[in-house]
């Protein structure tokens, strides 16, 4: 009888179930989200948000860019862990969104941290100087690669960029695939030959690539 493994389903309650819960407002803002926006698997959710904030709590920045908002789940996980003096500035082009993650940032305490910023992502990066001590780049697939070399030169000597979705559902290993499949694929790559920084790719949810700049 060939043994029966754990689905990923599985896996990924389990690992939830023994995270730190995320607090009662972000559990509103999670049921909120599903209940009101499309694409809700767009959120971050309770393990990667625990696991953003501990990176923030980790390496101590001073200054976070994120680029994709969605309804604020990530920006408020990050939030939490920088010093009161800390800055998150977050930009989307969504709205409906955007405003649903200011109101729940104006019931946190870590909201004043945050900075929001409504419009097309690289035209907002266009008017921000760096250095940004950690990048989270979770936005349009297609323009990964555009928003990493927007970035790169605008993060700290000892900053971290971490981009998100890199394996796609599984969709990375798999020949062909749609426009943002294709995206992902291609930024995959463009990382890895990158001799400019040293990369680890890792398989929290849905795939999460840190990066950071090589000495020069």
């Amino acid at each position: 009888m060939t043994e029966q493994r754990p689905t990923r389903e599985e896996i990924d309650e389990y690992t939830e179930a023994h995270s730190t819960p995320p607090d009662e407002l972000l559990q509103r803002l999670y049921a909120e989200t599903h209940e009101k926006l499309r694409a809700p698997q767009m959120l971050t959710g309770p393990v990667e948000g625990r696991f953003l904030e501990m990176l923030v709590w980790a390496t101590q920045p001073r200054r976070v860019l994120e680029i994709g908002t969605y309804s604020g789940y990530s920006a408020l996980s990050m939030a939490a862990a920088l010093p009161d003096d800390g800055e998150l500035i977050t930009c989307d082009v969504w709205e409906e969104a955007h405003e649903m993650a200011k109101r729940y940032a104006a019931e946190s305490p870590h909201g004043h941290k945050i900075d929001f910023r409504i419009g097309p992502a690289l035209e907002t990066l266009e008017k921000l100087e760096g250095p940004f001590d950690l990048v989270f780049i979770d936005a349009d697939k297609p323009n990964y690669e555009n928003y990493y070399e927007a970035v790169l030169p605008k993060l700290a000597e000892y900053g971290l960029l971490i981009a998100d979705n890199v394996l796609w559902s599984g969709r990375v290993v798999e020949p062909d695939g749609d426009e943002s499949t294709q995206a992902i694929k291609a930024f995959n790559e463009h990382v890895r030959n990158d001799q400019r920084v040293t990369a680890v790719m890792l398989t929290v949810r849905d795939g999460m690539t840190l990066v950071r700049r090589r000495a020069e």
